[in-house]
C-alpha cells in the first residue's frame, strides 16, 4: 500500500475517535480507562514480539509515565468536550494545538524561538475561536473544554519530542499508555465516585476494542512506518486534515445531531485553513533560501503527533 495512502488512513482513524467517543455510552473517564488499558496491553504485546526493551531506569520510567499522563488527561477532556457539546465542536478546538505549541515550545526548548509566522497564524486562530464562541453560545462549555484539551495535547507534544528518539516506539508507547491509564484510573474516585471503571456491555466493548486497536495501536505502528517513508512536510500537511475528516465523519454518522450554524463552519474552516497554511508558508520561505528538501528522514521536531 502506498505510504501516503497509509498516512491518510492513519489520520482518518484518529479523526474517527471523536465519533467513537460519542458512540460509546460509558462516561468519558471510564471510556479512557478502558481504551488505555487495552492499548497498553496491545503495545506490551508488540514490544514482546519485536523484542523491544521494556526495562528502563527509574528516571526514564517516571518521564515516560508522566508524559503519558498528559496524553491521558488530553483524551479525557477531548471526549468530555464531545459529550458536553458535539463531536464537531471538540474537533474544531483541535487546531488551537498549533497556537499553544508555538507559545509553549520556546519556553521549554532554548534552541527554538517564537516564530513570527506561527504567531501571525495564531492571530487568525484566535479570531476564528472568538467567532465560534459568538455563533455557538450554547456550546461554549464544550468548546472551552476542547481548547483545554488542545493545551494538554500541546504540552504532550512538546514533552514527547524531547524523548521520542530515545526509545523504541513500542517501549515508548507501552509505558506512555500505561501512564495515561494510571492517571485516568486515579481520577475515577474523584470524578466518578468509584474505584474501578464501569463495566461495558457487549456493544460498548466492541467499540472499545476498535478504539484501542483500530484507532490507537495499529495506527501508531503504521505512523512509524510512514515516518520513515514520507517527508515531514507531507506528514504535517495531511495530519492537519484531522479536524476536517472528523467533522465530515461526525456529520455522516450522526446527521442532524451534528448540524451546526453556518458561522461555526466558517470559523472551523478558518481554523483548519490557518493550520494547513503553516507548512505551506514554511516550505515557501525555505525555498527562497535553498532548494526544497523532501527526504523522508526520521521522526523530527516538526512531526507533531497528538496520539489520538
Amino acid at each position: 500500500m502506498p505510504p501516503l495512502l497509509v498516512l491518510h488512513l492513519v489520520v482518518l482513524s484518529w479523526a474517527f475517535t471523536a465519533v467513537l467517543g460519542k458512540l460509546v455510552t460509558l462516561p468519558a473517564l471510564d471510556m479512557v480507562v478502558w481504551r488505555t488499558a487495552l492499548a497498553t496491553a496491545g503495545f506490551f504485546a508488540i514490544a514482546a514480539v519485536l523484542r523491544a526493551p521494556l526495562r528502563v531506569g527509574v528516571r526514564s520510567l517516571a518521564s515516560l509515565l508522566g508524559v503519558g499522563a498528559l496524553l491521558g488527561l488530553h483524551w479525557v477532556l477531548f471526549f468530555l468536550s464531545g459529550r458536553l457539546a458535539t463531536a464537531s465542536v471538540s474537533l474544531a478546538a483541535l487546531p488551537t494545538v498549533l497556537l499553544w505549541t508555538s507559545l509553549i515550545e520556546p519556553l521549554c526548548n532554548g534552541t527554538r524561538r517564537w516564530s513570527a509566522l506561527e504567531l501571525g497564524v495564531g492571530v487568525f486562530i484566535v479570531g476564528a475561536v472568538w467567532a465560534i464562541y459568538g455563533f455557538e453560545p450554547g456550546h461554549w462549555l464544550g468548546f472551552t473544554v476542547g481548547i483545554a484539551s488542545a493545551l494538554l495535547a500541546a504540552l504532550y507534544s512538546v514533552a514527547n519530542k524531547q524523548i521520542v528518539k530515545l526509545y523504541h516506539f513500542a517501549t515508548l508507547s507501552a509505558w506512555q499508555l500505561a501512564g495515561a491509564c494510571a492517571v485516568s484510573w486515579a481520577l475515577l474516585p474523584v470524578a466518578g465516585g468509584s474505584l474501578r471503571p464501569e463495566t461495558p456491555d457487549a456493544s460498548d466493548f466492541g467499540w472499545l476494542l476498535l478504539f484501542a486497536f483500530g484507532c490507537t495501536v495499529l495506527p501508531y505502528a503504521a505512523f512509524v512506518y510512514v515516518l520513515r517513508r514520507v517527508s515531514l512536510f507531507a506528514i504535517n500537511l495531511v495530519y492537519n486534515l484531522e479536524p476536517l475528516y472528523g467533522i465530515g465523519l461526525a456529520a455522516l454518522v450522526f446527521g442532524e445531531q451534528e448540524r451546526m450554524t453556518p458561522g461555526f463552519y466558517l470559523g472551523a474552516t478558518v481554523l483548519v485553513a490557518a493550520v494547513l497554511a503553516v507548512p505551506l508558508l514554511q516550505r515557501a520561505g525555505a525555498g527562497k533560501l535553498q532548494p526544497p528538501a523532501d527526504d523522508p528522514g526520521e521522526p523530527g521536531p516538526t512531526a507533531r503527533h497528538r496520539g489520538d
